[in-house]
């Protein structure tokens, strides 16, 4: 009897996407190539080149596997792809910073370029204030990018592929399996004019406050983004004052689910108070600025608006990942650098451009913790955790519950990893954080809100790197592919 062949795994439909996504990157680099251009600074050239080998290189990755494309993915190809995006995009991504004035190895370039797509706002440039506009635009479209990516890769990919918990938002409204290409490419036009729109906004009403139309362009790519990359060292230090509250909406609104700006274009206008964790989150934030508030009242001589104010930015810029600084709140006394540090952990809401643990997470921990306490005391009863009016199922919690184990785990591995490399231990563990949650600076002098990672050694940079991977595709969708089952047909 004739052994039965496996049929060989085909990359092809998973190279054909990231080629043609290569190509795209490369066209956007047209874009800071026309504002150095402007500028007058001979800086163009650096982008034209780069633009060019970016696009050949996709062009070529996407005409080599257009003979293999299909309409849909299977479930090995959809994980595949979603790794291999953030693997690729980087590494094109860095190209205009190794050619560029900032003249980076290819270690800091690719740091950066990941920072940037994975909207961790992480940096190892010093010396932003003088760098020309063409990469200052470049570091914003990257985040900008990146942002928009993670909203199609939350709404369409993860919940097929139940990671985090992810696919209890399957029954709302994205049926994508067998689908995922044509869906994906749906879903993208939606929440594409959304995002442009919210971008434009933002961009004005920094204009408006005050900030110049690069500086209003370029920080609007970042904080919709929730990004953080500041085109200044000092960070959102620079436009302290009415741009902190123009910043903290625009965060938030970020931070929340975009297909429910997609349905609230649609005459819905209910959906964002009905979900609840829009409220848990909103309410989050209330109770945190007003903890922080009236604890800087108390400890320092601040004015009550300025207390409430940098409470408001610097909270809600560290709980949706964005990572601005508009102060060095690591002077504000170790009760609220230990609140700074676990906010960092909670993140915003699925589906929108926030990062971290998120918090529909928690709110399904809490609602299995609740289950638990109730058997105890009853027995016999039957009880089921429910989110939002729903009863859960096992396979949701299992999810979740293995999503924050992975966390706890790969955060503590880390965290020794890079303290191996030499580093001490707030900077360890705050790095490791920082980078699984994107969310951007991280504590202690060095990595801290008025410092930057450009003194850590190379191990620790591709360490963090690598963490901003995992991180911002919810670790799981990483590790699968590392799996022997995931090989076998």
């Amino acid at each position: 009897m004739r052994p039965t062949l496996r049929p060989m795994f085909d990359i092809r439909p998973v190279a054909y996407v990231i080629g043609l996504l290569v190509a795209v990157l490369g066209a956007t680099m047209l874009l800071p190539m026309l504002v150095d251009l402007a500028e007058g600074r001979g800086e163009w050239h650096v982008f034209l080149q780069s633009s060019v080998l970016t696009m050949f290189s996709g062009g070529l990755i996407a005409l080599a596997s257009a003979n293999g494309v299909k309409e849909g993915l299977s479930i090995q190809q959809t994980f595949l792809l979603t790794t291999g995006v953030w693997v690729a995009l980087p590494i094109f991504g860095a190209i205009p910073f190794v050619l560029g004035e900032t003249d980076a190895r290819f270690v800091d370039a690719f740091f950066e370029a990941m920072s940037g797509l994975t909207t961790t706002g992480s940096t190892v440039f010093t010396g932003l204030d003088g760098l020309p506009k063409g990469i200052l635009l470049w570091r914003g479209l990257l985040q900008w990018l990146g942002g928009i990516g993670i909203i199609v890769v939350a709404m369409v990919f993860l919940p097929e592929l139940r990671v985090g918990g992810m696919q209890i938002f399957r029954s709302e409204a994205f049926d994508t399996m067998g689908k995922i290409l044509p869906r994906a490419t749906e879903i993208s036009a939606s929440i594409s004019t959304i995002y442009i729109a919210i971008t434009i906004a933002c961009a004005t009403c920094y204009y408006i406050v005050g900030m110049d139309f690069f500086d209003a362009t370029v920080h609007a790519l970042t904080t919709v983004s929730t990004g953080g990359f500041s085109n200044y060292d000092a960070s959102f230090g620079m436009f302290q004052g009415p741009a902190e509250y123009v910043a903290s909406v625009f965060m938030i609104a970020a931070a929340l689910p975009f297909v429910r700006f997609v349905q609230m274009t649609k005459g819905n206008y209910r959906v964002f108070w009905k979900d609840s964790q829009i409220r848990a989150f909103l309410g989050t934030i209330v109770v945190l600025v007003f903890i922080t508030a009236f604890t800087l009242t108390q400890i320092f001589p601040h004015h009550p608006e300025q207390a409430f104010r940098e409470a408001l930015f610097n909270i809600v810029s560290i709980m949706t990942g964005t990572g601005y600084a508009s102060v060095d709140y690591m002077g504000w006394g170790p009760f609220l650098i230990s609140v700074f540090f676990f906010i960092g952990l909670i993140g915003g809401c699925a589906g929108s451009t926030s990062c971290s643990i998120k918090i529909f997470r928690y709110q399904l921990l809490f609602a299995s913790i609740k289950v638990q306490l109730r058997k105890i005391r009853s027995p016999h009863g039957v009880f089921l955790p429910r989110y939002a009016g729903r009863p859960v199922g096992d396979d949701v919690l299992n999810s979740v519950i293995s999503f924050f184990v992975f966390f706890v785990i790969s955060m503590g591995v880390l965290s020794v990893a890079l303290g191996m490399t030499g580093l001490d231990l707030i900077t360890s563990v705050s790095g490791a954080a920082t980078a699984l949650a994107n969310i951007g600076p991280g504590l202690g002098p060095e990595i801290g809100p008025a410092g930057n990672f450009a003194g850590l050694n190379d191990t620790a940079k591709w360490m963090l790197a690598i963490g901003m991977l995992l991180g911002r595709l919810e670790l799981l969708a990483v590790y699968a592919i590392f799996t022997v089952n995931f090989w076998r047909a």
